[in-house]
């Protein structure tokens, strides 16, 4: 998963580290933006008919069934095409990109020719580009035209793409890789616009979110349901039929989409806070007449009611207790502020911005690569195909479940840990995975594969994590956005490495595998080291600062001196 797989419906609500608000704008009018577009630092005026919507003018009845009914259509779209390691053999075993096969090739019966590979595994660096740079155009939507516009928009993208796929064989043109494609630029559509529903239930928008990041994760054994499905009837239930059986997926969710989730998004806590105080804060003058008393009874009941629901929401009219929560959790980070209040354009030419990126580069393009090539990798490493089999259904099914596993411990680990170790235990183990993934053994791999999916869905959130932390969430959407974007853009050199696996190195894995380790262990190290020096810094800085404010607290009669 690619982008804000950590975002909370809790927006910051202290000022930015070497910035103040401006006039009498409260930070809490700030709220995290999905766009890429850097804001102004003045609230924007929205219109009347685009204004969020509070949580308890919907009945809770509805609320419930938003999110049962998000949690159930993310976990059959949000993330299907990262499944690519399922219905690969599935696409080999139906002759796709066959005709690309030399004679020679053909007549040696090789089970997948190089074309064959290169085109196979492109559909799927295609999608994963395509899912990462989408965060661009997805963060301005959905903060421009709202939820449910992005929701209709992803069920319509993910139609073209099952329609693409089930029609590519009579199709006069490749319909494979922009029909997964397609498939891959639906799901973020549909996921993103889910994330604003964690407001529905401020106080249990954790467990919301963790629904819908486990949906997320979950999404990719729809083509491992399918596969062993295809395996179960020998081949008759081939891919026309389930992408066709498929559509009634983006159907669901249009339907979903116009009768049931809201047109815009529901406020979050800040804009909740904001509006019992400015309840509390309405005073009326002497009453007039009887007339006039009566409506202003009636307005404070009104007020009254809307403040009692609000707390029962938050928990508190102030929001007190999250507001100490993420104090606390900011603390501990060690960086947090460290680029708050800069300008994007010093953001991103800063070396926060630089190594992160450069590291979040390779690390998805490893990521991406073992998923693609898991299969030929364990063939030649092991020297079986028939144990390179066992290990990659043993990888389709510990995927998903991987991802689900780890949420409860990456929100502990984030929260209660600093920046510095979260980035080290990244490295360590990535390096960690990087070793076992070039040794022939039937442990490492089984040890590889259980370490990768459990550290997958922590690299994507650590980052996500650390944006947010580092960079603040006024330029989150801009910032973050071209970090995946870039990342998914160079995630077209797997098609160089794929080159190199099978045309260089003979389909040894090992040199590649080496190269990505080294590569990645150099830049982790960097990273670690810079932010251990300025996490340091920052930490001197403060203590100094405290010391400059501390006031001396004078013994009472010591005054005057002249007293003595």
């Amino acid at each position: 998963m690619s982008l804000l797989q950590r975002v909370t419906s809790f927006e910051h609500l202290s000022p930015e580290r070497g910035r103040s608000p401006t006039g009498s704008q409260s930070p809490r009018d700030r709220k995290l933006s999905f766009s890429p577009l850097p804001g102004s630092w003045a609230p924007v005026e929205v219109q009347q008919g685009d204004q969020a919507i509070g949580a308890f003018e919907v009945p809770k009845s509805k609320r419930i069934l938003q999110v049962i009914a998000a949690v159930v259509y993310c976990l059959f779209s949000a993330g299907i095409v990262f499944g690519y390691a399922a219905i690969k053999p599935v696409l080999v075993d139906e002759n796709v990109y066959r005709n690309l096969c030399t004679k020679k090739e053909l007549e040696e019966g090789v089970r997948t020719c190089y074309d064959q590979e290169i085109h196979l595994n492109l559909m799927f660096t295609v999608a994963a580009v395509g899912t990462n740079v989408a965060a661009l155009p997805i963060g301005a939507i959905l903060d421009t035209l709202g939820p449910r516009i992005c929701g209709i928009i992803g069920s319509f993208l993910l139609s073209i793409g099952a329609l693409l796929f089930a029609f590519a064989w009579q199709l006069p043109f490749d319909g494979f890789i922009p029909g997964y494609l397609f498939l891959a630029l639906g799901g973020p559509f549909v996921f993103i616009s889910s994330f604003q529903l964690s407001n529905t239930f401020p106080k249990h928008s954790g467990l919301i979110l963790a629904l819908l990041t486990g949906a997320f994760d979950s999404s990719s054994a729809v083509f491992l349901v399918y596969r062993i499905i295809y395996q179960w009837t020998n081949g008759s239930f081939w891919p026309k039929k389930f992408f066709l059986l498929y559509l009634v997926v983006p159907v669901l969710i249009l339907i979903v989409q116009i009768f049931l989730m809201p047109k815009s998004s529901y406020k979050t806590v800040g804009e909740l806070v904001r509006v019992v105080e400015e309840t509390d804060s309405n005073g009326y003058d002497d009453q007039i007449d009887e007339h006039t008393a009566l409506i202003r009874a009636e307005r404070r009941q009104h007020r009254q009611s809307v403040v009692s629901e609000i707390t029962d929401l938050l928990g508190s009219k102030s929001g007190g207790k999250q507001i100490k929560q993420e104090e606390r959790k900011n603390a501990i980070s060690g960086v947090w502020g460290a680029m708050h209040g800069k300008t994007v354009a010093e953001q991103i030419l800063s070396p926060w911005f630089v190594l992160i990126t450069l590291f979040t580069v390779i690390q998805m393009t490893r990521i991406n690569f073992f998923v693609a090539t898991i299969r030929p990798q364990y063939e030649h490493l092991l020297s079986s195909y028939d144990k390179a089999v066992e290990i990659n259904t043993f990888f389709d099914v510990a995927l998903p479940l991987g991802g689900i596993l780890s949420i409860p411990f990456i929100g502990l680990v984030l929260d209660n840990t600093s920046t510095l170790f979260v980035l080290s235990a990244l490295v360590t183990i990535a390096t960690t995975i990087g070793v076992l993934g070039c040794l022939p053994y039937d442990w490492a791999a089984y040890a590889n594969i259980c370490l990768f999916v459990l550290y997958r869905p922590f690299y994507y959130t650590a980052v996500s994590d650390y944006s947010a932390k580092v960079f603040g969430f006024r330029t989150f959407g801009t910032v973050y956005g071209l970090i995946i974007c870039l990342a998914g853009l160079f995630n077209f050199s797997q098609s160089g490495l794929d080159a190199l696996l099978h045309k260089v190195f003979g389909g040894n894995p090992v040199p590649v595998n080496l190269i990505l380790l080294s590569s990645a262990l150099v830049v982790g190290a960097s990273l670690c080291a810079f932010v251990g020096v300025k996490a340091y810094q920052m930490k001197r800085e403060r203590l100094e600062d405290e010391a400059e404010d501390a006031r001396e607290v004078v013994m009472p009669g010591a005054e005057c001196p002249d007293r003595l």
